[in-house]
């Protein structure tokens, strides 16, 4: 028989160690204690009781050894070489959960980097502009049927009138219009663009880049200022300074100079040209420069350096009180100035207050890739930790020849780092790929910054914060195994050891399932609002912006061609779009009004033939009609101005408006059913619908269903070009348009959805990898069963139960997580639908699903294997 042979691993550690005299006096010693021990004990216990000595008699020499080097130098070169060395070992030889390690961690670094551009981008808007902090537009705060409503516009003479009294609070005060589309043309180039008529010293304020001539460009009367595309729209590449052109086809300008183009993430990067605001006077007539009572106009301004723009909001607050009218006054206007860094992000007003606006979505995203990433990280502690009983010996070695817990934890540490040096080169593919795509979804034109320092400054912060989190747990709990234990083989992880882990992967799945049902609710929402009656067809309907007069002067001919070739249904004329109300009125008065009673009225202005173009739908009396004189003074009136008004009976009713010193009798014709122009999340505004006697801004047509759209197209244009040739032909469908206010929730619906699946993805990885750890720990246990028996459906089912209660578990703690925070979310919206509980139950059912199908690759596989091998070592 072979006599017993001590560890030979062992005994080479007391020759690398150990002096010659110290071999001398133990090596026999020790080889003759293991004899003894081998015929008390048995071999195995009596090899474990050699380690044991042999590292006992060298812990004192690498202890001492390991102090001297860590006193010298913490971390040094040749230590952390060793530390990634190892590292690199460990991530190659366990390439299945290295790859689940690192593609986990790329998904969610991925979606926290797109997150971070896209919030950065959020957050840096008009940022562009030198003087972001001092600038600001005087906003107005007025009563409105008891409630303070906010205008977002100025009368002609606040500029004039903050210049005369507070000149010295402010370095700019510049009157503005709207932005306005009109007609740009040169002899061989026309193009409508979008633009403002602003007062000199525009250039300085927003600190625009001259490419050609000065800031001083607007100083002269008939001139113009391009930006760098519109520039080379009409001139190419030379220097257009000093060449002509025409503005609405009839106001010669020249351009004094040109601009370089705005950055998207900035409220004037639509701003084609910049024409000066007196210009924009001397072309409207109709604007009264005295006019308090006229708004619609925009006043801009810069503080000065010395002054608190919170203090000069208060000084100009009632200087609009003091000028206007009494009737104006009733309504108690007050001004203040709304700061720039403050329009994009917290543009929602309520009462007069500012509630928010954008920023609810900064927050959302940004917790969701705080959630996603932390997803990421469960998933490498999870995976660690579940296999740290393979670990323990190595620990337990390591402590015993005396490795200190701070340099373990390094050792640990320097692993985590490497795999998230390795997902963070993934995450940066992933990113570039995806980027497209998420700019298409978001509207967004973010890319990765390359040459900025403080985007890789960033990064490597980031990376080392994902690192430390994603390691932490891992290197502490690895770190604390007591090595005695370990090689004793007395280690047992404990009943309780593997409760972290549940706690972790309930963790991921309650966050995956609060995001679907997120995603559910928000699409529910968007729905509920486009299936609200919106009170006309919109089918076939297209509106034409009409820049000139000359489709005016001309209409009775244009529709009766159009008619002629069957082409149309109908053909109208407003002054605003179907899809916006741009004035409000007020001043009226009607039998049963309440003395005290301030009514403002949306007020759109129409011709005879709106009615039937756009199929509006009556409750009482008749459309307007070309056979009564009478309805030039004739109005119809939605539902909720006639139920405001409380008349029972409206039709033939007269009502009374006072306005501009002048009183003005109308009486109703009809009642409709109300009609969204504006938010489809809010309650329609009381609208009066008058007749317009002057020229109207767009044309609206009903294309003849029986035609073809394309051909209905070519012939609108072929005849509107007849009357005017110089005016680009340019239509929007008004199905369209009204689609684009769902604009805002239907891309955080879809980047919810984007982000729910990643997260789901991540779960299901780290799912994945530690159902395949628990199959390979229960391999003799699912030997044993299938030797008495168990068929593959019971052994599917005994791996897989565990992971369906914890999902459930995510499932009811998730539940009223999303209720409270969607149903919260939910009431910022008047129109809004009901979080059903349908939507829990397909979500619930849908994560089990999701985590059956995951967990049941691993479960039937290892349910096949042959319990031969499974038990060949027992």
């Amino acid at each position: 028989m072979e006599t017993p042979q001590p560890p030979r691993w062992a005994t080479r550690l007391l020759h690398f160690f150990c002096t010659d005299h110290l071999l001398e006096e133990m090596e026999g010693d020790l080889a003759e204690l293991f004899l003894q021990r081998v015929k008390l004990l048995g071999e195995k216990k009596a090899r474990i009781q050699y380690i044991m000595d042999v590292l006992s008699l060298i812990r004192p020499v690498v202890l001492k050894k390991t102090k001297n080097e860590y006193s010298q130098s913490t971390f040094s070169s040749t230590m952390l070489r060793n530390y990634l060395t190892i590292a690199f070992r460990n991530l190659t030889r366990n390439k299945g959960y290295s790859f689940i390690n690192i593609a986990g961690l790329a998904a969610g670094m991925a979606v926290a980097m797109l997150i971070g551009l896209w919030i950065y981008d959020e957050l840096s808007f008009n940022q562009n502009y030198k003087n972001y902090d001092r600038i600001a537009r005087v906003m107005e705060n007025r009563n409105y049927d008891g409630e303070i409503g906010t205008l977002w516009s100025a009368s002609p003479p606040l500029g004039d009138a903050l210049r005369s009294q507070y000149s010295s609070n402010f370095k700019h005060i510049l009157m503005a219009s709207n932005p306005t589309r009109v007609i740009l043309s040169t002899e061989s180039t026309k193009l409508i663009q979008n633009g403002y008529y602003f007062e000199p010293g525009v250039a300085e304020m927003l600190s625009l880049t001259m490419l050609y001539g000065t800031h001083k460009g607007l100083n002269e009367p008939h001139s113009v200022l391009l930006s760098e595309s519109m520039a080379k729209a009409f001139f190419g590449d030379s220097n257009p300074v000093g060449k002509l052109m025409k503005i609405e086809n009839t106001l010669d300008v020249k351009v004094t100079g040109v601009y370089k183009d705005l950055p998207r993430n900035s409220d004037f990067n639509d701003m084609a040209f910049i024409a000066p605001w007196s210009l924009y006077l001397s072309s409207r007539k109709w604007i009264q420069k005295d006019a308090w009572w006229q708004n619609g106009f925009q006043a801009y301004v810069q503080v000065a350096d010395h002054v608190n723009m919170i203090d000069v909001s208060k000084k100009i607050r009632d200087i609009k009180l003091k000028h206007c009218d009494k009737e104006e006054a009733l309504a108690k206007p007050e001004l203040f100035l709304f700061p720039m860094s403050q329009w994009r992000l917290y543009s929602e007003f309520k009462n007069g207050v500012s509630t928010g606006g954008r920023i609810q979505f900064v927050w959302i995203y940004a917790m969701i890739g705080i959630f996603v990433l932390v997803l990421a990280c469960i998933n490498f502690m999870n995976l660690s930790t579940a296999r740290s009983e393979k670990r323990a010996k190595e620990v337990g070695v390591r402590k015993a020849i005396g490795s200190l817990q701070h340099q373990l934890i390094s050792q640990f540490f320097s692993e985590s780092l490497l795999v998230v040096a390795f997902s963070f080169a993934l995450c940066i593919l992933l990113v570039q790929l995806v980027l497209p795509f998420f700019n298409d979804i978001a509207d967004k034109n973010v890319s990765i910054a390359w040459n900025n320092s403080l985007f890789w400054l960033v990064s490597i912060a980031f990376c080392l914060f994902t690192g430390l989190l994603a390691g932490s747990y891992p290197a502490l709990y690895l770190s604390s195994f007591q090595p005695v234990n370990v090689l004793k083989g007395t280690f047992v992880a404990g009943r309780f050891s593997a409760i972290p882990r549940k706690v972790l992967v309930v963790g991921q799945f309650t966050v995956s399932i609060a995001l679907i049902i997120s995603t559910i609710i928000i699409f529910q929402q968007v729905q509920f609002s486009k299936d609200r009656p919106v009170g006309y067809s919109r089918d076939g309907l297209i509106m034409i912006e009409t820049p000139t007069p000359d489709i005016h002067k001309h209409l009775d001919a244009i529709r009766y061609e159009l008619k002629k070739t069957t082409t149309i249904v109908e053909l109208s004329e407003s002054l605003n779009p179907m899809t916006g109300i741009s004035f409000t009125s007020n001043g009226y008065e009607w039998t049963g009004k309440e003395t005290e009673q301030q009514a403002s009225f949306a007020t759109v202005y129409v011709d005879h033939e709106f009615g039937q173009t756009v199929g509006w739908q009556f409750k009482a009396g008749r459309d307007f009609s070309r056979k009564f004189a009478t309805d030039s003074m004739g109005v119809v009136l939605n539902k909720t101005a006639a139920d405001f008004m409380g008349l029972k009976d409206p039709i033939g009713k007269t009502i009374r408006q006072t306005a501009f010193g002048q009183t003005s009798i109308y009486h109703i014709v009809g009642v409709i059913n109300d009609m969204i122009m504006e938010s489809p999340y809010e309650p329609v505004k009381k609208t009066i619908y008058k007749i317009n006697n002057g020229k109207g801004n767009f044309i609206n047509v009903r294309i003849n269903p029986v035609q073809s759209t394309r051909d209905a197209l070519q012939t609108i244009e072929t005849v509107l070009k007849k009357y005017d040739p110089d005016t680009p032909f340019a239509y929007k469908f008004v199905s369209n348009e009204y689609a684009q206010k769902f604009g805002e929730e239907e891309r955080m619906g879809k980047l919810i959805t984007f982000f729910s699946v990643l997260a789901i993805f991540i779960s299901c990885l780290g799912l994945s990898g530690l159902a395949s750890y628990i199959a390979e720990q229960r391999t003799k246990e699912i030997g044993i069963r299938k030797v008495l028996g168990a068929s593959i459906f019971n052994l599917w089912a005994l791996l897989s139960k565990d992971f369906v209660y914890l999902v459930l578990t995510a499932f009811i703690i998730a539940t009223p997580i999303a209720w409270y925070f969607l149903n919260d979310w939910l009431q910022s919206y008047t129109y809004r639908t009901e979080i059903s509980w349908w939507i829990f139950a397909v979500t619930g059912l849908g994560a089990l699903l999701i985590t059956l199908l995951t967990v049941s690759f691993q479960s039937i596989k290892a349910a096949f294997l042959n319990p031969v091998k499974s038990l060949r070592n027992e």
